[in-house]
């Protein structure tokens, strides 16, 4: 898997007896994205995807919301001062007509791979309108469906099973298949991520769909799943009092504590027919 993982020597201790092992660890990289050859942010990540990680925040931050408004992303050469490629800064160009970002998007530091909203001037430069209204969305889910997707998502967590170090956000349609499954360091790469790769598919706005993430469910999360047009967001963990006040104003679904057969609806319950 690359640099997706790294190899390290551990001292292992189980039950009183230590032996030494090689282990797995997911890996954390920076990330610089350019746009228009003007570095935008940087955030920690692991390796992959990162062209749907780039075309992502673009998409939650409100520079773009559609395949046609990206013209291409590439990785820089000369990111070191010998001219090699780090594969680690990536310049953005967007089609001709397309507004560059607002300058409230630009993070005055790095991002780090916990935190996607370190660096911002403000928590009102976060809800930036939304292209699509996920209020009147007409999805109904069924509960037994939901209940199925924590499973579903950690089946097809690969790299989790090699380091345990990773979220994933997953992306299903109304009778539970998984469309796309992003892993990474941070929970909000990875939902970017999956934001991404549907932009590039053309396939926004997320109508329809139920996003599921493998931690907690943030302010932010939410705001992402509203950008993207997904009318669900379901969390194996908590939710923030920001997460329910922004999903309930939108008219998103939150869902927290989906383990099992049991979960928390905090908003938007009319989906799952309750």
């Amino acid at each position: 898997m690359g640099r997706v993982t790294a190899r390290r020597r551990v001292v292992r201790v189980v039950d009183g007896r230590v032996s030494a092992r090689p282990d797995t660890l997911a890996a954390e990289e920076p990330l610089e994205i350019r746009v228009g050859g003007q570095p935008l942010s940087v955030t920690m990540r692991t390796p992959g995807h990162d062209f749907d990680l780039a075309a992502g925040f673009l998409v939650s931050e409100g520079v773009i919301g559609k395949a046609g408004e990206l013209n291409a992303i590439r990785y820089c050469a000369g990111a070191t001062v010998d001219g090699g490629n780090t594969y680690n800064v990536l310049d953005v160009t967007l089609a001709a007509g397309v507004p560059p970002p607002d300058p409230s998007v630009e993070r005055n530091f790095y991002t780090t791979s916990s935190c996607g909203l370190c660096g911002k001037a403000s928590l009102d430069a976060v809800r930036a309108t939304s292209r699509w209204t996920v209020e009147y969305d007409e999805l109904q889910v069924d509960i037994d469906t939901v209940t199925t997707m924590p499973d579903t998502l950690r089946t097809a967590q690969l790299v989790f099973d090699r380091t345990g170090g990773l979220h994933a956000a997953g992306l299903f349609t109304r009778d539970g298949r998984l469309l796309c499954l992003r892993e990474d360091v941070g929970r909000h790469n990875a939902v970017d991520k999956v934001i991404g790769w549907a932009l590039r598919e053309d396939r926004l706005p997320l109508s329809g769909t139920v996003l599921m993430v493998s931690g907690r469910a943030s302010f932010e999360l939410v705001q992402k799943a509203v950008m993207a047009g997904i009318p669900v967001l379901a969390a194996v963990s908590a939710p923030s009092s920001l997460a329910v006040e922004l999903a309930a104003e939108m008219g998103l679904t939150l869902i927290g504590f989906l383990r099992g057969t049991s979960m928390n609806v905090y908003t938007g319950s009319r989906r799952l027919g309750l």
